[in-house]
């Protein structure tokens, strides 16, 4: 869920809590769940505010998060290129 989390927010400025739980079609708890470690580890910020009177809860990945991911990435990479290089 965390590397989706990331992996969205990558790829677009911003979401809202409601698209990544569509996009990731998570529950309305694992998604805050897994949203708030990645926002107390620092890879996410969180904004609430109100879209006229609806609260709205938007979320970006910092620069901290992704580089985690670029690490993560590289990492998963290297593995698949070994792997391959052994089934060869």
């Amino acid at each position: 869920m965390r590397l989706g989390i990331l992996s969205a927010l990558a790829v677009n400025d911003r979401l809202s809590f409601n698209e990544l739980k569509e996009l990731l079609q998570a529950t309305d708890g694992n998604l805050s769940v897994h949203a708030r470690k990645l926002e107390a580890g620092g890879y996410v910020s969180c904004r609430k505010h109100f879209a006229g009177r609806v609260p709205r809860t938007d979320y970006r990945i910092t620069a901290a998060g992704r580089r985690a991911l670029e690490e993560y990435l590289e990492e998963m990479e290297g593995l698949i290129r070994a792997t391959r290089k052994i089934a060869d």
